[in-house]
């Protein structure tokens, strides 16, 4: 199995939506998924923007993504993992591994630190990024919508 990961480009934002909507759906998150097709196209054109696609013999195998973004504690910037998604026949096939590596590629140059969330119930990504080496903290993570806090702001 021949496997190249390389850089998504703005020509990529059908492939990487398809993507993210599978890894939406397999998370019961579907409906929350509202981006279009022209909105990854802005994504994908913007340098902080970093999405890698692993490619199987020429089809896609998966994606991770992240933002390049500002670490306002250490006065430098990091790279916020956002998603990592290997379809299921691809999965157990180390191609989830050369993504974050290929990650790690993008990150070494100016020596980013990479963080990530990772819900509670999820024992098979504990694993994997423990096979990493990565340090695994458990932090809450909170949202605040706007329609919830334009409420707050009226009172």
């Amino acid at each position: 199995m021949s496997t190249e990961i390389r850089r998504a480009t703005v020509a990529d934002a059908e492939t990487v939506l398809t993507l993210m909507g599978e890894l939406a759906d397999y998370q019961d998150q579907g409906q929350y998924l509202t981006a279009s097709v022209a909105d990854w196209q802005g994504f994908l054109a913007r340098a902080e923007v970093v999405v890698l696609i692993a490619e199987v013999n020429g089809d896609a195998a998966g994606y991770v993504s992240a933002l390049r973004r500002p670490y306002l504690w250490v006065g430098g910037d990091l790279l916020a993992l956002d998603d990592l998604y290997v379809r299921e026949r691809y999965r157990d096939a180390g191609v989830g591994r050369q993504l974050m590596l290929g990650l790690a590629r993008h990150a070494l140059p100016d020596r980013l630190p990479i963080s990530w969330g990772l819900r509670v119930e999820n024992t098979s990504g504990y694993r994997f990024y423990e096979r990493l080496g990565a340090k695994l903290v458990t932090k809450t993570a909170a949202s605040w919508s706007p329609d919830v806090y334009a409420e707050q702001l009226k009172e």
